[in-house]
Formats: structure tokens, sequence, C-alpha cells
């Protein structure tokens, strides 16, 4: 994983998320800006976090963020159940 920070693109370059061959895109905090990184005036210009993923960190990033969700889901569901338990009492 590689972060990068104040990238300057276009809109298209600024997706949320741009898979290219073997490497995945995720960029952040993406703002409309009006000067270039020489302070030059700018027109479609953004600037954006970049953090990069080879596609097996991004798997791996995506099957963590599943197991915990699937756990807080679960949490969730047994603390209505006790709610219930409660409530119907």
């Amino acid at each position: 994983m590689t972060v990068l920070r104040n990238v300057y693109g276009s809109y298209e370059q600024s997706a949320p998320l741009i898979i290219s061959g073997d490497t995945v895109f995720v960029h952040t905090d993406i703002t409309k800006t009006e000067k270039n990184e020489f302070g030059e005036p700018a027109n479609n210009l953004y600037t954006y976090t970049e953090t990069q993923y080879s596609k097996d960190e991004y798997i791996l990033l995506l099957s963590q963020k599943n197991t915990n969700l699937e756990e807080q889901l679960t949490d969730t569901h047994l603390a209505l159940c006790e709610l219930y338990e409660m409530l119907s009492q």
C-alpha cells in the first residue's frame, strides 16, 4: 500500500475507486481546486489523497471489512433479541 497526498488530477482521474490492471486506486478527500501545484489557474482540476493497493491487498482489506461487518451485525442481532425478550416479559 502506498499513500500519496495532495495529488492533482482531472475529474475522471479523481474518481473514488479506479481499478487498473493489477492495481487499485482509492481516492479520498476529493476537492475541486482553482489552481494547480504551481499556483497557476486551472480548470477541471481536483486534489485528493490517493491510496494504491495491489489487487491482493485490496481483496484482503475488503475481506477484513466484511468480517468486521458480519461481527457487528451478529452483535446487533443479539442485542435486539435481548431487548425483545426484556420487552415481552
